[in-house]
């Protein structure tokens, strides 16, 4: 059973009962991200998602996580380039104590300069994280390379000049412009009773006002461009990282199943065209995948690949090779049949815990304002043709468009004769 319930201020309150289970999981979602930071302002979403941790009113920084291992469960964050969320799960008998925790966490940090001071040194020392790990690092670089100035081209860290320069003042400034009853969602799966749930909520959020009156966000949101081209960026690994960008789709497209479908069986599972080509019958990578990547308004396909530099121009020349053969040749029925099962497989597994309830609740909300049923969702995807699947690769893998970044022992003049393959 699924039900949303407007709270006294406008926070849209979206849910599903599951009273088979004995958890429940409990979500908070901000339509704010990396991309809505002002000039001086990048990585100060993320910040603020750890800031929440570290302190309030009534509970210390190490209150807060005693409490949470105290009732057995999971707490914790995360931060897009357009949200921000907070979540917890929980036993269902403690859901009291779970919405208690996360309204005082959302409503009372203190933001305390001591924590702040302490907290910067953990973030910058994730940004190192993400620059140790070549496949994180090109993902980050391939983003810069293909949307530039665009703010869907920053790191959602930040960098360590302006998380240098972040005060608690940035922080309360930030949440008086993007924090507001009308901008948030609280997603919540599993089991428990609506009668209790909904008082409760109103209790802990329905009065919450935001900034009176609202500040105007100073950086609204615009449409990205693709920039292709070759991107080289040189540094001492074992491997080289490979990133191909074409254009995606945004999300609540009316192609976004088909989309979904053409990624899973060009690279996404073990079955796909990529894997089986270029690691299963020529060992040339270990890892070797596409994903999607949707935006409010635009979104972006991209093949990961790492392999020997001197192998990097034929696996390149191989995935186009595997291009042109889609636009020639297309899809055929078994194929297209075994990829929608598998991606049945995928969507239903997903959702038989409260935290991929939640998440889906939120998502469908925030992209397309209504609950879509899972029932929906397969029929979308038995609906998928294959001229469907042919039209929309012929629109998304253009070779003019596509934008290579490579991460590695490697020079720009190993593309100059082009990329190989047979």
């Amino acid at each position: 059973m699924t039900r949303k319930v407007l709270l006294d201020n406008g926070v849209r309150v979206v849910m599903e009962r599951m009273s088979s289970l004995k958890s429940v999981a409990i979500g908070i979602w901000v339509n704010a991200g990396a991309r809505d930071e002002g000039v001086g302002e990048e990585g100060i979403s993320h910040f603020l998602e750890h800031m929440m941790f570290k302190g309030t009113r009534r509970r210390s920084a190490a209150q807060i996580s005693h409490e949470i291992d105290t009732l057995g469960g999971e707490m914790n964050a995360f931060t897009t380039h357009e949200s921000t969320t907070f979540y917890i799960k929980v036993l269902d008998q403690q859901i009291a104590q779970a919405v208690d925790l996360l309204s005082d966490l959302f409503h009372h940090s203190r933001f305390d300069a001591r924590e702040i001071k302490k907290e910067k040194l953990v973030v910058l020392e994730e940004i190192r994280t993400v620059r140790d790990d070549p496949e994180d690092f090109v993902q980050e670089l391939h983003a810069r390379d293909v949307f530039r100035r665009h703010p869907l081209g920053r790191s959602i860290l930040g960098k360590r000049a302006t998380m240098e320069r972040i005060r608690r003042r940035d922080l309360r400034r930030y949440i008086q412009t993007k924090y507001r009853p009308e901008q948030t969602v609280i997603a919540i799966a599993g089991n428990f009773s609506l009668k209790d749930l909904i008082p409760r909520l109103n209790s802990s959020f329905g009065s919450w006002a935001g900034a009176a009156p609202p500040v105007i966000s100073s950086v609204p949101r615009h449409p990205p461009k693709i920039h292709g081209g070759t991107f080289v960026h040189t540094k001492r690994l074992l491997q080289t990282h490979l990133c191909l960008g074409f254009r995606g789709l945004p999300l609540g497209h009316p192609d976004r199943y088909a989309a979904s479908t053409l990624n899973a069986l060009f690279g996404g599972g073990v079955s796909s065209r990529l894997f089986q080509e270029i690691r299963e019958k020529r060992g040339l990578a270990y890892t070797i995948y596409s994903h999607l990547s949707s935006f409010s308004d635009g979104g972006m396909l991209t093949v990961y690949a790492a392999t020997s530099a001197k192998e990097a121009p034929l696996v390149i020349g191989l995935v186009c090779r595997e291009i042109r053969k889609l636009l020639k040749e297309g899809v055929v029925p078994k194929e297209l049949e075994r990829t929608k099962n598998q991606m049945k497989g995928t969507l239903m597994l997903g959702l038989e815990g409260t935290y991929g309830r939640m998440n889906k609740l939120a998502r469908d909300e925030i992209c397309q304002g209504r609950h879509v049923s899972l029932q929906e969702m397969v029929s979308e995807i038995d609906r998928v043709s294959r001229q469907q699947i042919q039209r929309l690769s012929r629109e998304l893998l253009d070779f003019d468009a596509m934008a290579v970044t490579a991460l590695g022992p490697i020079s720009k003049g190993a593309f100059s004769n082009g990329f190989g393959g047979p």
